[in-house]
């Protein structure tokens, strides 16, 4: 970031000698350094210099509400006043996690009326997993502990929740990964779908190769089903019409927990407080959710299952669930959800987001006759532009020219945040997001586009 004024080179150069950011590609960062952001309004962020950018990214999916508002800073100043902190261990609560756990009952799905509260996305995945390990126990299956999931989905950054996700660009090899007892079937991407086969036919595959796969494993060996409803990081993967209900219908029959993985997508991202029931039909066991359920303000996750799982661990009366961290229910970030979800409630932001995500598509579709654009896909505020070599085969560029990232750096340079990830562009805005502003993002992403396109066509790559 090149630096206007004094202060915001040394908020640069602290950043720089300092900080290792999550997903830190270590070349790149020490020749270029941070954007560094210092205000945020609704859609909107100002970086060190006095820049404005149009963020379509929604911090990491979860500025749901928008930025800067009074009553969501008011609201959690007043409950740091009364309590700061007191610890849910045991036998302990506070009146905010208490209200939230009940309103989160009040919302979700079927009989999914138990709550355990965690610090983010990655924790309640991690929850989740050993959930499934417990209640499978309980019920008088010690063995049932291997669990599903698909590539290219993303479940978080703990050492078991990145085990579970399987998307290319987490894997590395300076790190490990828990391989034994973890499983991964394809994704349910139509677009990269093989060749020659209808959607319905693809789906029919999907399902069949889990059935494969718990023939070969053993239903006796599989506890638990890890599935996003519309995969986000892995590229907003909307699965095939029907898959996920299927899927549900095979863990059913086999004794297998159904795990929905609603860290993004809950809390309006798809136009329901959480999109497995409403969206697609999946009565979940477990739901796991964070980001929109504080709209980012402060950090927040919940795994939410359901009475008869709370019945099986609770039967004797005598066992103990001993998992849990320092900051669960913490009040100050349980009052900031509550107030959240109020606001997500009075101005209706819910329906707001399925006709802005329904208009966002609408108009992204208008950039498939660019070059470069292969896919334009979405649900709700969810969407994804699909960069390739060759429309006709769905080639990829080579990955060394990191064709997400140009086109992003020419959206930053026009005042517009995009997210890159690999050869796709991906932009989850704030709920509250207008028909302007999607213009706004549309018409600064063909400029992008075109400019990429442009000059990698100077650099003798070639576009077809």
């Amino acid at each position: 970031m090149p630096a206007a004024n004094n202060a915001a080179q040394v908020l640069w150069d602290m950043d720089r000698a300092h900080h290792l950011h999550p997903w830190t590609n270590f070349g790149p960062f020490e020749e270029k350094g941070a954007l560094v952001i210092t205000q945020g309004q609704s859609c909107w962020l100002t970086d060190a210099n006095g820049q404005r950018y149009l963020d379509a990214v929604g911090g990491m999916w979860c500025t749901n509400i928008g930025l800067g508002r009074d009553e969501m800073a008011q609201a959690i100043a007043d409950q740091a006043r009364q309590l700061a902190y007191s610890n849910t261990f045991v036998d302990m609560t506070n009146a905010p996690a208490a209200r939230l756990a009940a309103r989160l009952a009040d919302l979700a799905p079927g009989d999914l009326n138990r709550v355990h509260f965690t610090t983010g996305g990655s924790t309640a995945i991690d929850t989740a997993a050993r959930l499934v390990h417990y209640v499978q126990t309980c019920i008088g299956h010690p063995d049932k502990t291997d669990l599903v999931a698909r590539h290219h989905s993303y479940h978080g950054s703990t050492y078991l929740s990145q085990s579970i996700g399987n998307r290319p660009g987490d894997r590395v090899p300076q790190f490990r990964y828990q391989t034994r007892g973890i499983h991964h079937l394809s994704a349910p991407n139509p677009y990269r779908r093989p060749e020659g086969m209808t959607e319905a036919q693809f789906c029919d595959h999907l399902v069949a190769e889990f059935e494969d796969l718990i023939a070969r494993v053993g239903a006796d060996r599989i506890g638990g089903f890890f599935a996003e409803p519309v995969q986000a990081s892995g590229g907003v993967i909307v699965p095939p019409q029907g898959y996920l209900a299927r899927m549900a219908q095979v863990c059913r029959r086999h004794g297998i927990l159904f795990v929905a993985d609603e860290v993004v997508t809950a809390f309006g991202r798809l136009g329901h407080w959480f999109a497995s029931l409403d969206g697609f039909g999946v009565q979940p066991d477990i739901l796991c959710t964070a980001k929109g359920l504080s709209s980012g303000y402060v950090p927040i996750g919940a795994v939410i299952f359901s009475d008869r799982i709370w019945n099986a661990m609770a039967q004797d009366g005598q066992r103990w669930f001993t998992s849990g961290y320092t900051y669960a229910g913490h009040p100050v970030a349980c009052a900031a959800s509550l107030k959240n979800i109020e606001i997500l409630e009075r101005e209706a932001l819910l329906p707001h987001a399925a006709a802005m995500g329904a208009l966002f598509l609408d108009r992204l579709r208008d950039l498939q006759d660019l070059p470069l654009v292969g896919n334009v896909r979405g649900a709700g505020l969810m969407l994804c532009v699909e960069n390739v070599a060759d429309k006709a085969t769905r080639a990829l560029l080579p990955d060394d020219l990191d064709v997400g990232r140009r086109i992003s750096d020419a959206c930053e340079a026009m005042g517009l945040i995009v997210r890159p990830l690999g050869h796709l562009n991906v932009m989850s805005p704030p709920l509250t997001i207008t028909a302007d502003e999607i213009d706004v993002v549309v018409r600064t992403l063909d400029k992008a586009i075109r400019q990429v396109a442009d000059r990698l066509t100077r650099e003798r790559v070639r576009i077809a």
